[in-house]
């Protein structure tokens, strides 16, 4: 019998608000990993953080150096991404990066430079991808159920606080932050509209600050898009709608539609077969992760590290660590993460692009 592949080891650099949650995901995975350091630039943090999962807090610098760390998952602001994964990547890590994976497209393609010039693992957070309902929809894409793609509809009417914005100096930055409802809350599924409806060729967009003081991004966007398949395409995003609302997906085809409200299949339905709504496809309950208006914070803290994964039971944490999961195949098999750089690098250019479109009202039209 072969023996079983040592655990990877990975470290955790930034201890913010998402970190509890990349933490329980990498410890539903004992077979396969050990988390056993952390960094932060707020030491009280750091430490606290290292004290909650039994870490040994150490530098940026004693991370790099450390050969028994295989892997470093980054929680740092956005715009510093590419500058401390990059040199992750070039210290011989393997990398893992909490969404957007930049803010620009250019700072995207260091990443990748990087990546391929070291022949290292690197995937971006991106964990809808993961959820019961979305492998659904994207396998019966994949089969050609929905036939030829019309309409492809995005909308994230969600609500932030005052308090939120002023939690932290880098947020509703343009610099660190790199946008705001549709960079920062909107971009998961942004990067689900692309999965399932392909790329995007062109994109007129307006944008507002309008429910928000002392930030510099946006608070609300609309874009109409049009894709490299023919389809046309709607996207909204706001963190100013009091009181949040569910997220919506909708697929639509000349055979069938799909709709994803709240992280659930709201509706399947192909011309021929019945129209599904409401609690089970083919024997998997469809309610996956709700609540997106919660911080993740909160979301971490209700969360016992130990909950059972699976489609009848399905709860925040549980798609990151299948998301983390998916990166530990990729590293022992010598393939790609489902969410490699090329994915990332792609929403956040349709976002960048949207953004471009509402500063100079013109229609942007993206290249490959």
């Amino acid at each position: 019998m072969a023996s079983q592949p040592e655990p990877l080891s990975f470290a955790i650099v930034g201890c913010g608000s998402i970190a509890p949650t990349h933490a329980k995901a990498l410890a539903g995975l004992t077979m396969d990993t050990r988390l056993t350091h952390c960094c932060d630039i707020d030491v009280t943090l750091a430490a606290s953080f290292a004290a909650q999962f039994g870490l040994t807090v150490a530098t940026f610098e004693e991370i790099l150096a450390n050969p028994a760390i295989d892997a470093v998952t980054f929680c740092t602001p956005s715009g510093l991404h590419s500058t401390l994964g990059a040199r992750a990547l070039n210290a011989g890590k393997h990398v893992i990066i909490e969404k957007p994976m930049e803010i620009t497209p250019a700072a995207c393609e260091q990443l990748l430079a990087a990546q391929r010039a070291t022949g290292r693992k690197l995937a971006i957070i991106s964990q809808h991808r993961f959820d019961p309902a979305s492998q659904i929809v994207r396998e019966a894409l994949d089969r050609g159920e929905f036939g030829n793609l019309i309409l492809a509809e995005a909308r994230i009417p969600w609500y932030r606080t005052q308090e939120y914005y002023d939690s932290g100096d880098w947020r509703g930055t343009w610099a660190l932050d790199g946008g705001g409802c549709l960079m920062n809350q909107g971009i998961h599924t942004v990067d689900l509209l692309l999965w399932f409806a392909g790329p995007v060729r062109s994109v007129y967009a307006q944008m507002r600050t309008a429910g928000h003081d002392r930030i510099e991004v946006e608070d609300v966007v609309t874009a109409t898009l049009t894709f490299a398949n023919g389809a046309i395409g709607t996207l909204m995003a706001s963190t100013a709608l009091y009181p949040g609302l569910l997220a919506y997906l909708g697929i639509h085809g000349t055979q069938g539609s799909a709709v994803l409200e709240g992280d659930e299949l709201q509706l399947f339905a192909i011309k021929g077969r019945e129209t599904l709504r409401g609690t089970a496809f083919n024997g998997h309950a469809l309610q996956v992760a709700t609540g997106g208006t919660k911080s993740a914070t909160a979301h971490a803290a209700a969360i016992p590290a130990d909950t059972p994964a699976g489609p009848d039971s399905w709860v925040w944490g549980d798609a990151h660590r299948a998301q983390f999961a998916d990166f530990i195949r990729a590293v022992r098999t010598d393939s790609a993460p489902l969410v490699d750089g090329i994915a990332g690098r792609a929403a956040v250019a349709l976002i960048n692009a949207v953004y471009e479109s509402a500063r100079t009202g013109r229609v942007i039209t993206l290249t490959e």
